[in-house]
């Protein structure tokens, strides 16, 4: 027997409840399924490659990979237009957004499979310096030379000199329960032999080898240890003890030191130039040959879709933008858990541009977008719902207009909506600002206030995400693979959340919930900025042993001094008062009494807190 069917919800009229069609709106997001999936690829892997093969300096690879976003200042809303007053054999054919989907997708993925290839030779020179710099980081000649050289500079306070050597990290922390000084930092080594082997993802055990030999362990108070001694004579627990404090301390610099020999002894050659500009140009193409579908495919669901179901349409569209992301990440993060060669970034944007045909294959197969947008409109009609905002396009109501008249045969009510539509043209902006009544012009107004909501957004969200996957493997020096699983985190927060938030907007209104939205992003933003603000100025205290700051005006030395602890403690060294005498003064006051020879064995510094108590009692 089959399964009546239940009845469908009725209003108190007798009307027919309006509803979502959902399989139908799952099918038309998989044009913004296909945009998601370049774009999360994108924003990751492109920070990776150009650190890989041209090692820019932070400045140069936020300029690339905010070109995307220049390009859809003045791109976006072109196409959107362009693709509002489309009319043609292919627009009659497929409707007025399919077309630049089609033609749009298939471009980038043509495009996108040289963006690597351009890079490959200068892949294979920039792994070849970082393997040649990593192979001697077990060098006492070498390793003592630079970490000297990145101590003494960021003492002197050079320029930069923070990305080498963070004094006021060092600072914080003790090796073997001694300050980190000049002599314990440039003592720090990696022993690349001592290897590390675990589960996927952490998990199970850890197995240990040197050499390819595998080391015997223990578990000591919840520590694993390693027994045994390396052929150097040297334990196999103080070479672990030596590489976590590589990781640590230097490991971070070390990075950015590999970042900047590939560019200065690769990179700036003529043939490195030549291979940037190859890499730019077709970076460019394919970013054009994406602005050029984005907004069709954007507009493609308010076109289908009646205006109250938007907001919860809208959610099932981010939900596919949120699927294309996570095959992206699927990608990725398989190809990045092998270790990096140059082939690597290739396979990932062919697979990348493989996704992007099956998709656009899905939607041609399910979206016939000219029946779709008839349908729209006859229920707005069977509704009573008014379809377009005012200021929006009028082509759009026409073109909708049209396909019904067309269904129906009627073609002497198209030539009128034509003719009605060739009316309304050519309006300055001063007389079509003028025909605006005083509640319309407010609707303008929130209108482009909202744009530029999402302008703002959008610029602080995209500086955070591009740059997440340098900083993840060059800062914090973990391997891409796991930083990928990182950036998979907000994915599955957004699967979770878009169904719930759609039905909020539709709830209490799309304007509260994005209010709502935009306060918790600015809320966590500013507790983490807070947080690292409040790190950075109590961190910026303290002084290395054997060195004092000297204020004056807005100048800032930093002189190596001689102290002794008795003297200090019992504040009877003189001190100097500058012209900015008073509480200020108090926090600059530095002794007079230098040495000026350098001294290896520095006292240790006495605690901030405790010098300014010493000094208030004198005053």
């Amino acid at each position: 027997m089959r399964k009546k069917k239940s009845p469908e919800a009725v209003e108190a009229d007798g009307q027919k409840t309006l509803k979502l069609d959902y399989p139908q709106t799952f099918k038309v997001g998989f044009a913004f399924a296909i945009i998601m999936l370049f774009w999360t690829a994108y924003d990751f892997v492109v920070p990776l490659l150009l650190e890989h093969a041209y090692g820019l300096s932070n400045a140069m690879r936020g300029f690339i990979m905010g070109l995307d976003n220049l390009l859809s200042l003045f791109m976006l809303p072109l196409f959107g237009k362009i693709s509002d007053k489309a009319n043609g054999k292919l627009v009659k054919k497929w409707g007025r957004r399919t077309p630049f989907i089609v033609i749009g997708t298939i471009a980038s993925v043509v495009l996108m499979v040289f963006v690597p290839i351009a890079t490959m030779k200068q892949q294979e020179k920039g792994m070849a310096k970082k393997a040649e710099i990593e192979a001697l980081r077990n060098d006492d000649a070498f390793m003592s030379g630079l970490l000297g050289r990145w101590y003494d500079d960021a003492v002197a306070g050079k320029t930069g000199s923070a990305n080498y050597c963070d004094l006021d990290y060092l600072k914080q922390n003790k090796i073997d329960g001694k300050a980190i000084d000049r002599d314990a930092f440039i003592s720090i080594r990696f022993d690349n032999k001592l290897k590390a082997k675990s589960g996927f993802l952490g998990l199970g055990g850890t197995t240990y080898t040197y050499d390819g030999v595998e080391i015997e362990t223990k578990k000591e108070a919840g520590k694993v240890v390693l027994l045994g001694n390396a052929p150097s004579g040297k334990s196999y627990q103080s070479i672990k003890e030596n590489n976590d404090h590589y990781n640590k301390y230097v490991a971070a610099g070390m990075n950015n030191y590999i970042s900047d020999e590939i560019h200065e002894n690769i990179t700036k050659t003529s043939e490195g130039k030549s291979s940037l500009a190859i890499y730019m140009v077709i970076l460019l193409l394919v970013l054009i040959a994406m602005a050029t579908f984005r907004s069709p495919a954007v507009a493609l669901m308010p076109d289908v879709t009646p205006k109250p179901l938007r907001s919860q349409a809208n959610a099932i569209i981010n939900l596919c933008g949120g699927a294309g992301g996570a095959i992206a990440f699927i990608i990725y993060t398989v190809a990045l858990m092998f270790p990096l060669t140059v082939n690597t970034y290739t396979i990932i944007f062919a697979s990348v541009a493989a996704g992007m045909l099956l998709l656009l294959g899905g939607f041609l197969t399910f979206v016939k977008e000219k029946k779709l947008v008839a349908k729209c409109q006859e229920i707005c009609k069977e509704y009573g719902i008014d379809d377009f905002d005012e200021g929006e396009e009028d082509a759009k109501a026409t073109f909708a207009e049209e396909l019904i008249a067309e269904g129906e045969g009627n073609e002497e009510e198209a030539k009128a909506l034509e003719a009605k539509r060739v009316r309304k043209q050519h309006k300055s902006p001063k007389v079509w600002w003028n025909e605006k009544t005083d509640e319309e012009k407010g609707k303008l107004k929130s209108f482009w206030l909202i744009l530029a909501s999402i302008f703002m957004w959008f610029m602080g969200y995209n500086a955070i995400s591009s740059n997440l996957s340098v900083y993840t493997t060059k800062t914090l020096n973990l391997s891409a693979g796991v930083a990928s699983i990182i950036s998979g985190v907000s994915m599955g927060i957004s699967a979770i959340a878009f169904i719930p938030v759609g039905a909020l907007a539709a709830k209490i209104g799309r304007r509260k919930s994005i209010m709502l939205g935009f306060a918790l992003a600015v809320v966590s933003f500013f507790l983490i900025f807070y947080r690292g603000l409040r790190s950075y100025h109590c961190k910026r205290q303290h002084v290395p042993d054997g060195y004092r700051t000297f204020h004056r005006g807005n100048r800032r030395t930093i002189h190596r001094v001689l102290l002794h602890r008795n003297d200090v403690r019992a504040g009877n060294h003189p001190v100097h008062r500058g012209p900015y005498h008073g509480q200020q003064q108090k926090r600059n006051v530095v002794p007079v009494q230098r040495d000026l020879h350098y001294h290896r064995n520095r006292i240790d510094d006495v605690c901030q807190t405790r010098r300014q108590q010493t000094y208030s009692q004198k005053e």
